[in-house]
């Protein structure tokens, strides 16, 4: 394994130890093998930007195993979704200190121009890509309803994960969230 791989591996390993905020680089270089401090420079360009990528991987990597259990045994496009935002919903504790660095990582994105560019270009990308795996919409065929459809995914799982980490035992269930959804609905409907 290369400088570059083992300097991922480091920095995943200390955002889930250490957290966003608290990671420096010689943190990342030890938790790489004791690799030079100066090859997250040569290799990423700074310590924010091999930490955003390192967070961008944990969090595609959460996001594959959440939608592959969500399918499981879900036969219509409503059971699916209620699966998938209980898996949000109720993450297992495994997956809080993912959660806490993202957190920490959007904190420093109001103060971090070179940050604030990674996530929301993560952002972006995603929402097509949610739109096509949860609802089959192809973004080349309506590119405004598959991006608002991949927004409203991601604006809830964002709320979902923050009053989770805050009060798990009271945060919403999958199913509250698929009640309000309906609900919320039949009144867009009614309106329209």
């Amino acid at each position: 394994m290369g400088h570059r791989e083992r300097l991922m591996a480091g920095a995943k390993r200390c955002l889930e130890e250490r957290g966003y905020a608290r990671t420096t680089s010689r943190d990342i270089a030890a938790a790489a093998g004791d690799a030079p401090v100066g090859t997250i420079n040569y290799h990423y360009g700074s310590k924010e930007a091999l930490l955003n990528a390192a967070l961008m991987e944990l969090v595609q990597e959460w996001g594959d195993r959440t939608l592959h259990a969500a399918e499981q045994k879900a036969t219509t496009t409503a059971e699916r979704l209620e699966r998938l935002w209980s898996q949000i919903a109720e993450p297992g504790d495994g997956d809080r200190p993912m959660l806490v660095a993202t957190v920490e990582a959007l904190a420093q994105a109001t103060r971090s121009p070179e940050v604030r560019a990674q996530i929301a270009d993560a952002y972006e990308r995603g929402r097509p890509d949610m739109a096509a795996e949860l609802h089959g919409l192809d973004a080349a065929d309506d590119a405004e309803t598959a991006r608002a459809v991949g927004s409203v995914h991601m604006a809830l799982i964002a709320g979902l994960h923050l009053q989770w980490l805050v009060d798990p035992e009271r945060a919403p269930s999958g199913r509250e969230v698929a009640t309000g959804l309906r609900a919320i609905a039949r009144g867009l409907e009614a309106d329209g």
